[in-house]
């Protein structure tokens, strides 16, 4: 086996992993989408979203799984925009005027809401 037997070899394998990433890129981001549309779905579906605010999430969260991640913007225009604020207001208690909550407290809510999806996608 000659060098350019074994130079050809390495390029062939370059382009079949190239290939292969490429192929399960794209049937993650297939994925992905999917499940950006069942959550914004269910939020259309509850009335926490408009119809159009979800098409907008969707095509956004896409948009950003597309991108390359980035340790820090480099100019004033590429700043991350801030996800908006959402507070969520029981009928039965008062608007409380400054949250308290541990980080104890939010990972167990974090790991309870983790539980009823898991539980609501197996209905």
């Amino acid at each position: 086996m000659g060098l350019g037997d074994i130079v050809q070899k390495a390029m062939y394998l370059g382009i079949g992993v190239a290939s292969y990433a490429g192929e399960k890129a794209g049937e993650k981001l297939t994925e992905l989408r999917s499940q950006v549309q069942k959550l914004a779905d269910e939020m259309v579906a509850r009335g926490e979203m408009s119809s159009e605010e979800a098409r907008r999430f969707v095509d956004e969260m896409v948009q950003r799984a597309q991108q390359p991640s980035v340790s820090a913007p480099t100019s004033e225009s590429e700043k991350p925009t801030e996800p908006r604020k959402i507070e969520i207001l029981d009928d039965d208690e008062p608007a409380p005027t400054q949250t308290t909550t541990t980080v104890d407290e939010m990972r167990q809510q974090v790991a309870d809401l983790q539980e009823e999806l898991r539980r609501l996608k197996k209905n």
